[in-house]
């Protein structure tokens, strides 16, 4: 590890990796879909994300979101660091938990976002500060967890030329498709497959505008077999039919 904190943006590229070290990641603004080991939040201002130590995670933002990101040092130095709160920072970190920031550590987090972290000493006493505030007796309860939704737009995106069903998706968030279908209707405000068929939509607009693919062959890389219908799909959904898009690249 270069830093202990850093500052982050995060963009729609879903990034999907493990480390050997726990992370905290503290929103600043936006909101970032985050998934730990299967489990899925939504990290926003005033929330944080736990990683903890080897724990494939899954992220990505639809509209981009800036985080503050916590690099959990080795335990030689949380020992050194911590003192008394140590063993609840082991507990913090040992497993995946979204975490609602009291205004307080809130306070702290904004502070730290805007001082220069590069420096070594604010780094090393920010991290620390950070770590007791959660550790401490205050520290809030773990929100509840939500739909992993970046991990269904990755796998929507990568079978999106296949079908797909509400039980595929519901599998992968650990539901019956009955308790997934209202779980993602609450919320998204949408049933999953008008989700699937807007994400597959949005996938061929952004194929339409930044590839040379024909038409026909977008179609049928976002589950169309008839052109036909694929272009009265977009023109539904955009007000545009496929060769207007294309014509309007921007």
């Amino acid at each position: 590890m270069h830093s202990l904190l850093s500052l982050r943006h995060y963009s729609h590229e879903l990034l999907s990796h493990s480390h050997d070290h726990a992370q905290l990641v503290f929103g600043l603004s936006g909101l970032l879909e985050f998934e730990v080991a299967g489990q899925g939040s939504q990290v926003t201002r005033q929330t944080l994300a736990v990683v903890p130590s080897e724990a494939q995670h899954a992220c990505g933002s639809k509209s981009g979101s800036h985080c503050l990101v916590l690099d959990v040092p080795d335990e030689c130095w949380l020992q050194q660091q911590l003192g008394r709160h140590l063993d609840a920072t082991r507990r913090l970190l040992e497993k995946p938990a979204a975490v609602s920031l009291s205004p307080a550590q809130s306070q702290l987090v904004s502070w730290l976002a805007a001082s220069p972290i590069n420096d070594p000493v604010i780094a090393q006493q920010g991290a620390a500060l950070l770590l007791a505030s959660l550790a401490n007796g205050d520290s809030p309860a773990h929100t509840a967890s939500t739909l992993p939704l970046a991990a269904l737009d990755a796998h929507i995106d990568q079978h999106a030329a296949y079908p797909l069903q509400v039980d595929d998706l519901a599998r992968l968030a650990g539901l019956s498709a009955a308790r997934f279908h209202v779980r993602f209707l609450s919320e998204t405000g949408q049933t999953p497959m008008d989700y699937v068929r807007r994400r597959r939509l949005q996938l061929a607009h952004q194929l339409l505008q930044n590839s040379n693919l024909a038409i026909g062959e977008i179609a049928a890389r976002v589950g169309y077999s008839s052109q036909s219908a694929f272009t009265a799909a977009l023109t539904r959904q955009f007000g545009r039919s496929a060769r207007t898009l294309r014509l309007r690249r921007e």
